[in-house]
């Protein structure tokens, strides 16, 4: 494919990604966990994904091909159902993270406009998505660093309207470091962290389009690492700014939180100028979801994980048009399976392999030397990270582990008639 993505284009990439739907949708049930004290598991979950921030920065500099982490598990381990089920988790992840942002974009955000049926619209905003998916990486960058500026904008907004209210002597700032009664604040912190860690997730997505950076050895590290503590000051600023506003229930019980502190502030913002902005920001989370996805299953296909056929691309456009045209049908069957919160953390747990493998791969291939500078991490940061992902794993609710062991049972189904199919063929 070609290398059209300039360092400034990906560090905006990464940051719309990170800064999309989680944060808008996720902090009312970050503060259900935590009470006010919402921004401590913002800034866990930051430190948690730098952690496995750095492993990515070494072996995308390292391997600046599409396939990401699966390309990486095969180069580890050398067996072709590990780096397929590494590939399929990361697939899995992205497509339900894309069905549960299309159901936040047809919510109650949407409804502040037009009322209509949530899950048709969340299938024609997915057909939307793809199509511009499909136009090219470069409209889809540039799409990108609108909706971008337009959601840091809504982010920002409620950073100044918290700044206003607790001004003018409103809103209660003793709510920032108050947990809830009766639940110790290690345990508080774990469980709000495992949803926190969703509004972090989407930097892993970068390592598929590494194909299509310029210079990825020396922009990779510096987009990578820029764009999650640029998320990380924005996030723990806007927990601030929610507790200061509304109390922890009051946060809790929204479905659009930061919408409701807008409308806390008591400023006069018309409902319907911050729903945009919302809007905007799912949008924006769900476009470069959809692009990590396709070029995943390019990646894959290329690899001979996936059939040949899904690695074919546009003439003119050079897009994965198989590809984006499969994880777009997919997406839009998962949003008829639940809710918001029931994908967020399904996704949370298929990357938590993907992570595991990927912090296990950057030690295996510490041996494994190229011809060109990249970026090297210290050998104490995976394994802080492969710590990391245990210990989310562990927070996560038995119900979570039964979805994703049925989507990984797929996986397995399809990579057995994957290797049936090839026989016959040969």
């Amino acid at each position: 494919m070609q290398r059209v993505v300039s360092g400034k284009l990906l560090y905006v990439f990464i940051l719309g990604d990170v800064l999309g739907a989680g944060i808008y949708a996720l902090v009312g049930e970050v503060a259900g966990e935590v009470g006010g004290a919402v921004w401590v598991p913002l800034l866990v979950a930051l430190g948690l994904a730098m952690l496995t921030a750095a492993s990515y920065a070494e072996l995308v500099t390292k391997y600046p091909r599409a396939g990401g982490a699966a390309v990486f598990a095969e180069r580890a381990f050398g067996v072709p159902v590990v780096s397929f089920l590494v590939g399929f988790c990361m697939l899995a992840a992205g497509v339900t993270s894309a069905a549960g942002l299309a159901l936040a974009f047809s919510g109650d955000y949407l409804t502040a406009f037009l009322d209509v049926p949530a899950v048709p619209a969340a299938v024609v905003f997915l057909v939307l998505v793809g199509l511009l998916n499909a136009r090219g990486i470069q409209e889809s960058m540039r799409a990108n660093l609108v909706m971008t500026c337009v959601e840091v904008s809504g982010l920002v907004l409620v950073v100044v309207l918290g700044a206003l209210v607790l001004g003018r002597g409103d809103g209660d700032p003793a709510r920032v470091t108050q947990f809830p009664d009766g639940v110790s604040a290690g345990s508080a912190v774990l469980a709000a962290a495992v949803l926190a860690y969703y509004s972090f997730v989407g930097f892993e997505t970068s390592a598929n389009v590494a194909e299509e950076v310029r210079d990825v050895s020396r922009v990779y590290p510096r987009a990578l690492f820029g764009s999650l503590l640029t998320a990380g000051a924005v996030y723990v600023l806007v927990g601030l700014a929610a507790s200061v506003v509304l109390a922890p229930d009051e946060l809790a019980a929204s479905s659009g939180p930061l919408l409701a502190v807008v409308q806390a502030s008591g400023v006069g913002i018309p409902d319907q100028v911050f729903a945009g902005v919302a809007l905007v920001a799912v949008a924006n989370g769900a476009l470069l979801t959809m692009i990590m996805a396709s070029r995943l299953v390019y990646g894959l296909a290329q690899e001979r994980l996936l059939p040949p056929a899904l690695s074919r691309v546009l003439p003119r456009r050079r897009t994965p048009w198989v590809a984006i045209v499969v994880t777009t049908a997919v997406a839009i069957g998962l949003t008829l399976t639940g809710d918001l919160a029931t994908l967020a953390t399904t996704v949370v747990l298929l990357l938590l392999f993907v992570f595991l493998s990927t912090n296990v791969s950057v030690l295996v291939l510490r041996r494994d030397h190229v011809d060109h500078e990249h970026f090297r991490a210290p050998v104490a940061l995976p394994v802080l990270a492969i710590g990391s992902c245990v210990l989310l794993l562990w927070q996560q609710e038995a119900g979570t582990w039964l979805r994703a062991a049925i989507m990984l049972a797929v996986g397995v189904g399809l990579y057995l008639l994957a290797r049936v199919t090839r026989a016959s063929t040969a």
